[in-house]
């Protein structure tokens, strides 16, 4: 298990990275780096947020925290550093399933192996300690660098939404994949 710098094991680690609940203190991180339209060029958002705005949605997630999903914040290792925020939604835990999202919050953080890590921190503990059989996600047919990702992963390409969202003047495709639980443990035992 990996350590941070201060010699303590996360619970939720893998390779360069570790997930962390989210604190009040990331909010104006949160608010610079969903305000940077590289970063939010493959997320959902449409408009420029507030630290009210986003005050707001961070209460929001502290009480919904482990029923409707859980949220992370993404830190280096090594510099303890905050870098990006993934999570899991629409968790549904009577049928064993849960949609996942993930952002590296600043484009210099990116092409580094950060994302993967923390896809595989989190996918493996959602599976491992939530006992969840499927996770999902939606991806903008235009992101070709996160489907990559995803592919190399294990998700499956389950279906493609037509038009399913509107971007940048004109509607796009969003492809829906997934993984099971069965297919993260072969992956996991393939790569060592």
């Amino acid at each position: 298990m990996p350590a941070r710098r201060d010699g303590t094991q996360p619970l939720i680690a893998h390779g360069q990275v570790y997930l962390r609940p989210a604190e009040r203190d990331d909010v104006p991180l949160f608010v610079r780096w969903l305000n940077d339209a590289r970063t939010t060029r493959n997320l959902s958002m449409v408009t420029p947020i507030s630290n009210a705005s986003e005050e707001g949605w961070f209460e929001r997630m502290v009480e919904s925290q482990g029923r409707d999903g859980y949220h992370f914040v993404v830190c280096l290792l090594s510099e303890d550093r905050p870098i990006g925020t993934c999570g899991l939604f629409e968790l549904d835990l009577r049928n064993g399933s849960a949609g996942l999202g993930i952002s590296i919050g600043d484009p210099a953080d990116t092409g580094h192996g950060y994302g993967s890590d923390a896809m595989r921190a989190l996918v493996g503990w959602a599976f491992a300690m939530l006992r969840l059989e499927r996770i999902w996600l939606d991806v903008y047919a235009f992101n070709s660098d996160a489907r990559r990702l995803y592919d190399r992963l294990g998700f499956v390409h389950e279906g493609v939404s037509r038009h399913g969202a509107f971007r940048f003047g004109e509607y796009v495709d969003l492809d829906r994949m997934s993984i099971l639980s069965g297919e993260w443990r072969a992956s996991q035992v393939e790569t060592g």
